[in-house]
């Protein structure tokens, strides 16, 4: 039901959210040499999941990065395709990306699962970890907060995540915490980014609630 909720909320505003944010100009420089350091030395699949509009996964790809974006919003895949043509987008669910066990060698997932309840998040990095290959890595990007807790997001609710929480919630999945990025600005929610690669191919244990 809540992912009904989500898909529903983007669908009804994605000409909207793509005019606003669907472009690099309206991403954070600093965020862009983050992501583009990840990337440099990246090799084999990448997924951007929960792509959006399709910049981020269009960013990779300028930067040769063998990238395909997913999303559950089929508006906005539609729109991804039309502005990026070069680049490859699909319609899947973050809890379930459709390729085979260690087919990725890296996931993106920039504010892809903001808006997933607590008790959701973990079978979702558990999918991440299922897909992602031994060794790879995982970019996740989201809002820090002191606690886990909801907040009034512009599009539906959404959740602060502390970074010792969600850390704790990686590990339980099968991913090693390896970088912590954090950003504050004036009249901003914190942000933060967490660089994890998945440990092993064995299955990971369940993630506390």
């Amino acid at each position: 039901m809540a992912g009904n909720v989500v898909l529903n909320a983007y669908a009804g505003r994605a000409e909207e959210y793509t005019a606003l944010l669907g472009s690099m100009a309206n991403t954070h420089e600093l965020d862009q040499r983050f992501v583009a350091l990840w990337a440099r030395d990246l090799r084999g699949a990448v997924i951007d999941a929960g792509c959006g509009p399709g910049h981020w996964t269009d960013f990779l790809k300028k930067r040769g990065v063998d990238v395909e974006g997913i999303d559950h919003v089929q508006a906005f895949i539609g729109r991804a395709r039309k502005r990026f043509p070069t680049v490859p987008f699909r319609v899947a669910s973050l809890g379930d990306l459709g390729v085979r066990d260690g087919y990725a060698a890296a996931i993106l997932a920039w504010y892809s699962v903001i808006h997933l309840a607590p008790n959701d998040l973990p079978a979702v990095l558990r999918e991440f970890a299922r897909c992602i290959a031994p060794g790879g890595s995982l970019l996740l990007g989201f809002f820090e907060g002191d606690t886990v807790e909801p907040f009034p997001h512009a599009v539906t609710t959404a959740y602060f995540w502390p970074i010792g929480e969600m850390s704790t919630q990686l590990e339980a999945a099968g991913f090693h915490v390896q970088t912590v990025n954090t950003r504050t600005d004036p009249s901003k929610r914190s942000h933060a980014a967490i660089i994890a690669h998945r440990i092993d191919g064995s299955a990971p244990s369940e993630a506390p609630c």
